[in-house]
């Protein structure tokens, strides 16, 4: 009798445990946004109005503490002449600072993270997304940017500033952007997880290129986003505002779509990270 009811209570634990066991492997390869806070992540090129307003709604307002980081270009050196500070000001920015330097030992320093302390916002320029990678990943200053969106402020960037949001870097070579996978340059920020993102996609006719890293990686979300484009992120909840589209590229879709592998949202349309669905209309 003990043999009879051992055997099914055996296998009940085996099962709950294995369920268990699952449960938490989905959670960990699902594709989540930020916890608190929001996301402008754009494509590359010029910065429509709605863009600026959205980023500016989402610091808190124009005269929100806003940080620059150029460290994705290609200079040494950086002051407050630098174009991205100077496109906030235009924009009607009052309180906008820089932080820039390619050394991770100045990046790890109290002194240098202090400025990121009180931000409501952090703002990532173009460029080659390694060198903000190789700069700031496992220092204080990346500590800090995290901080940003715990206190529920925004994260943003252009092309390179874009790119580096993602948990997965794509074009993070030093040699040159046409290498999608680099190893020791695969890392980025992270803002989104188990997500990749790419940039200029339609400008550039880039709407191939993701293919390989979800065949690789097939438990990333690819993201495409065209110029003069921008994905506004808050939750798991991904809109399309701007000029142009943006691409989800998802490797299960191959059953339903074929080769595409991918979804297209155009501005006002949103998508779910998660589940990786199209959103109904609002």
């Amino acid at each position: 009798m003990k043999r009879r009811t051992f055997v099914p209570l055996l296998t009940a634990a085996l099962l709950v445990q294995g369920c268990a066991t699952l449960e938490r492997l989905v959670g960990q390869s699902a594709t989540l946004g930020p916890a608190k806070g929001s996301l402008i992540i754009v494509g590359g090129g010029g910065m429509p109005k709605v863009i600026f307003d959205r980023f500016f709604e989402a610091a808190g307002g124009r005269d929100a503490k806003i940080v620059v980081v150029p460290t994705a270009g290609s200079d040494a050196d950086y002051d407050e002449s630098t174009s991205s500070v100077k496109m906030f000001k235009r924009a009607g920015a009052t309180n906008v600072h820089l932080l820039h330097t390619h050394d991770p030992k100045v990046a790890d320093s109290d002194e240098f993270v202090a400025v990121l302390s009180d931000a409501k916002a952090v703002w990532f320029g173009g460029g080659r997304q390694w060198r903000l990678a190789d700069a700031y990943i496992g220092t204080k200053t990346e500590v800090a940017f995290h901080d940003v969106l715990k206190r529920c402020g925004v994260i943003g960037g252009s092309s390179a500033g874009a790119t580096i949001q993602a948990s997965y870097l794509v074009r993070g070579a030093p040699e040159g952007n046409h290498i999608m996978m680099a190893p020791g340059h695969e890392r980025g920020f992270g803002y989104i997880r188990n997500c990749a993102i790419d940039q200029h996609l339609l400008a550039r006719k880039r709407e191939n290129d993701m293919l390989p890293v979800i065949r690789k990686h097939p438990h990333l979300l690819g993201i495409g986003i065209d110029e003069s484009t921008a994905l506004f992120v808050r939750g798991n909840t991904a809109e399309v505002i701007g000029k142009s589209k943006v691409l989800f590229y998802d490797i299960a879709l191959e059953k339903t779509v074929g080769e595409k592998f991918y979804t297209t949202l155009d501005p006002g349309e949103r998508y779910d990270l998660k589940t990786r669905r199209k959103l109904p209309a609002k």
